[in-house]
């Protein structure tokens, strides 16, 4: 009866019981509000409504990736952490959680600086908000690539692809609760009203963080010293997988084509098609729940034998009508297809990405599947960060031309530097498609071995 009426209640176990399970799943959940409120709330805020440059709110925002490309090192020292306390995963996880509380305290004060009229104030508040995103950053990568592998542990082995895969859906579940709770928040905007939405929301993140952590990891036998050089190893071995280095730089580029418009999407919002704050801030939670669907569905498909690889395609081509609604819904001035458009991007997005994240799974070296799944994350991170920072300057380098003359009177429009983006990222899909073809030879060749949607030891 439980099964039947509570999602994911097929993940507990005799050492994991759902309570303590969902209890955990908790630092996820704060994941995804203050990604939520990072990407889907303060850029728009900052570009519109405090007058920042777009190149450096872009810059900004992706400054919480810096560490991405650390994520598989970071897996690595916290496997081999030599505790005296017998705790390997607890250590690494309470260091993200006050780096994430500390950034977001000191947040809405730094970006209340950058509006100041004097140079010496934006200059200051320029500084403490790079401050602050680093080191949310920071708490997040640290934050949830220790929790994962908390997760891992703790789980038995057969149960461990629906573990991770209800961490995977608190994460989406986070980012969806966290736009619609900061939409309804920032209905009625104002400086005050900022720094209290970004205060509390460090106080609710260190409270979910303490409860989900709380007594969660057994104390084990004092760890002794690293292997030396135990990592570099491990890589060249997997470095020596046919075909790796390709699957790679494609996650890096499907994800920068879905990505490049994170930055921009909101801001295109309110800018061009008049949308308020609170408004705006539900296009996360569209796009969001765009995803978690395409997780849904991407069971059914994969249980049917469709081929991963196939299956990232069909999102890579969803991509091209998605980004075409956003562009019409600009001379259209339909608010309307500007939303259905947005949330066809985190579907289609959704799509590849669960689909490369399967692939990965199904690598035959199974000795390394932490460590792929780490390099795994490492990309998509590191490719998002860098597309979200390259479309906030590109955006910013093509409307000044736009609107000084220097394209033409036909393209002397706000809208320019935004579409010149959305068009960029159709272009990329393309690319991408073309890179998809050999996996998908590869993948025919071998025999397809059914996995379960579980998405173990998921990176992010």
């Amino acid at each position: 009866m439980t099964e039947r009426y509570a999602p994911f209640a097929d993940a507990a176990s005799t050492e994991l019981p759902l309570g303590r399970l969902l209890r955990l799943s908790l630092f996820q959940l704060s994941v995804g509000i203050t990604t939520a409120l990072l990407v889907g709330t303060l850029n728009r805020v900052m570009i519109v409504e405090l007058g920042v440059p777009a190149w450096w709110v872009a810059l900004s925002v992706a400054l919480p990736l810096v560490f991405a490309p650390l994520r598989a090192l970071i897996g690595y020292r916290s496997d081999t952490h030599p505790s005296p306390l017998g705790l390997k995963r607890m250590p690494y996880m309470w260091v993200g959680t006050l780096l994430m509380f500390g950034g977001l305290s000191i947040m809405p004060f730094a970006l209340l600086l950058l509006s100041a009229p004097d140079t010496a104030g934006v200059w200051a508040g320029r500084i403490g908000g790079a401050l602050a995103f680093l080191l949310v950053g920071a708490g997040m990568q640290i934050t949830q690539t220790a929790g994962m592998a908390l997760a891992s542990d703790l789980a038995p082995e057969a149960k461990r692809p629906r573990v991770v895969a209800l961490l995977y859906s608190m994460l989406l579940l986070g980012l969806i609760l966290g736009s619609g709770l900061l939409g309804l928040l920032l209905i009625d905007f104002s400086p005050t009203r900022l720094v209290q939405v970004v205060q509390g929301a460090a106080v609710m993140v260190a409270v979910l963080n303490v409860i989900s952590l709380w007594k969660q990891e057994p104390r084990q036998a004092r760890r002794g010293k690293r292997e030396e050089q135990g990592f570099s190893r491990s890589w060249q071995k997997l470095m020596a997988i046919p075909k790796i280095r390709r699957f790679l730089w494609t996650v890096g580029l499907g994800t920068a084509a879905f990505s490049m418009q994170d930055i921009v999407l909101e801001p295109f919002g309110g800018e061009v098609l008049g949308l308020n704050v609170s408004l705006t801030s539900t296009l996360t939670a569209m796009s969001a729940g765009g995803a978690l669907l395409a997780f849904v569905l991407s069971a059914r498909f994969m249980s049917k034998g469709l081929d991963t690889i196939r299956l990232a395609a069909i999102g890579a081509l969803l991509g091209l009508p998605a980004f075409a609604c956003v562009i019409f819904s600009a001379p259209l001035e339909s608010a309307m297809l500007f939303q259905f458009g947005a949330a066809l991007i985190g579907f289609s997005g959704g799509l590849f990405s669960v689909s490369m994240l399967l692939t990965a799974m199904e690598l035959p070296e199974r000795e390394l599947t932490g460590l792929v799944l780490g390099a795994w994350g490492a990309v998509q991170a590191t490719a998002a960060g860098l597309s979200m920072a390259f479309g906030g300057v590109l955006r910013d380098v093509v409307s000044g031309l736009a609107t000084s003359g220097w394209l033409g009177s036909a393209l002397n429009s706000p809208v320019t530097g935004y579409s010149f983006v959305f068009h960029l990222e159709i272009y990329m899909l393309f690319v991408v498609l073309i890179a998809l073809g050999p996996l998908v030879r590869r993948s025919a060749a071998t025999k397809h071995t059914s996995h379960p949607i579980g998405l173990a030891e998921l990176p992010g």
